[in-house]
């Protein structure tokens, strides 16, 4: 070692310099509206979801539909329900949603993310459960684009040798 700590306050100063990184991080503050809703934007394929939560009953609305109406399979709607479940505030908070572009499954999908990430701004606490269970990451997977000179994405058209 060439260079060595040769007394006490070198060491303070070396120890020092390590908690400064570590007092910097603050807690996370919760972001909500005026009227006390916190709002996200969800993503899925090519679905879009603005997901709005506020405290009451449970309610989820989506596109002016009562989630029951709207997302009419069970798996569906069960994906919606994850979150809550994930974070044990089931029946706590009513959600107000818009989705646009794809088809149901993505919109499920968008939904979901939203509602994750909205219940993470409303209660910071709730951040670490929603992380890992995998709710705010973006689900990135998308439909790969069809190719010249194949019938689809990558399949080929039928080999004839005559």
């Amino acid at each position: 070692m060439s260079e060595e700590i040769k007394s006490l306050g070198d060491l303070e100063s070396v120890a020092g310099g390590a908690e400064a990184v570590v007092e910097i991080a603050a807690p996370r503050e919760p972001v909500r509206d005026e009227l006390g809703r916190s709002y996200a934007t969800g993503k899925r394929k090519d679905a879009v979801a603005r997901v709005w939560i506020k405290p009451g009953s449970g309610k989820v609305t989506v596109n002016g539909k009562e989630m029951n109406a709207y997302f009419a399979r069970p798996v569906l709607q069960m994906i919606l329900r994850q979150p809550f479940q994930v974070a044990g505030v089931e029946d706590q908070f009513d959600v107000m949603a818009t989705v646009k572009g794809g088809g149901l499954s993505g919109q499920a999908g968008a939904v979901k993310h939203g509602i994750s990430k909205a219940l993470q701004l409303y209660d910071p606490a709730l951040r670490g459960a929603l992380k890992a269970a995998g709710f705010l990451t973006r689900d990135s997977r998308v439909v790969e684009r069809k190719k010249y000179g194949k019938r689809k994405a990558r399949r080929s058209f039928q080999f004839s040798k005559r």
